[in-house]
């Protein structure tokens, strides 16, 4: 084995977001400063994966929750964009490149996570391409900015797991939910509406389009804020949302449900959403929107 540093490339900034370490920074300062952190400290939360201009506003009310003076490990579960994946799979890199500074790859948890059997390598190619862990990457550069040289990051690609391997990923994270000197990051987008998504769920006793997407993004929040799983999985059968990190938010609503086992005495859970914010306002049939939600998990 060699032990040539691999690193994944920012191959997002510039398109997604801005690749100018700089302007990057004063605008995540700029969504940051405008936000209160009512939920301190998050041990997990729930972001969107969009472009910053769509969404970077509503993601700082998650990030504005992480303390990182008690922060070490950060770990990052996406939903996989591009390759059929029903597993959950590992970077196989050491280094994770923002435009802000370098993320480094926690290589004992990733040993620990490996040694179960229960993840794949992803390669560097489906790395790079997927958005759904990089977006997430500046916001926590940020967050975590004073004390950048004491933590390490997970990154964890999810498959589309089955009820049960949600359960089982789900037992799985619950012993490291359980350590308050790690953060959890569950990156999902909520409602994908219009044509160009295939997904035109109407309820016309709401008014507008927009507002019965709306209703229909807070019904599947509300189940999150009650942490449970097999709720939030009867409401995507039933309405099928198109909320695109249902299996990362599957896996944490399974490893709050451990969490509450392991630890009935006197431990509290609880999750709140703190913003929700449509891309446009759909009101004809040839509209389409994405709407982002942020949120946090507390312990106490």
């Amino acid at each position: 084995m060699s032990n040539r540093v691999v690193c994944r490339e920012a191959s997002h900034a510039g398109s997604w977001y801005t690749a100018s370490g700089p302007q990057l920074n004063a605008q995540l300062e700029g969504w940051l400063s405008q936000v209160q952190s009512t939920k301190r400290p998050a041990r997990a939360i729930i972001a969107p994966h969009a472009g910053y201009t769509y969404c970077g506003s509503c993601a700082a009310h998650a990030y504005k929750q992480v303390d990182p003076s008690i922060t070490r490990r950060i770990f990052i579960l996406g939903p996989s964009h591009h390759v059929p994946l029903s597993r959950c799979a590992l970077s196989s890199v050491d280094i994770y490149r923002t435009p802000l500074y370098d993320l480094r790859i926690d290589q004992k948890i990733y040993g620990e996570l490996w040694k179960t059997g229960m993840f794949e390598r992803m390669s560097l190619q489906t790395d790079e391409d997927e958005h759904s862990i990089e977006m997430h990457l500046p916001y926590t550069a940020k967050a975590m900015e004073s004390h950048k040289d004491e933590f390490t990051i997970i990154p964890v690609l999810v498959g589309a797991l089955s009820e049960s391997k949600e359960q089982e990923f789900g037992k799985l994270f619950s012993k490291y939910l359980a350590d308050p000197s790690n953060l959890f990051v569950v990156s999902s987008d909520f409602c994908h509406w219009g044509q160009r998504f295939r997904y035109s769920y109407y309820d016309e006793s709401q008014g507008e389009i927009y507002r019965s997407i709306e209703h229909l993004d807070k019904m599947g929040m509300s189940i999150i804020e009650q942490l449970d799983p097999v709720s939030f999985s009867n409401y995507l059968k039933k309405y099928h949302n198109t909320i695109c990190g249902r299996h990362p938010i599957g896996v944490l609503l399974n490893n709050g449900m451990n969490i509450t086992e392991l630890q009935k005495n006197g431990m509290n859970m609880s999750f709140s959403f703190l913003n929700y914010a449509q891309s446009s306002q759909c009101r004809n049939w040839q509209d389409s929107s994405v709407s982002y939600a942020a949120g946090a998990l507390t312990v106490h």
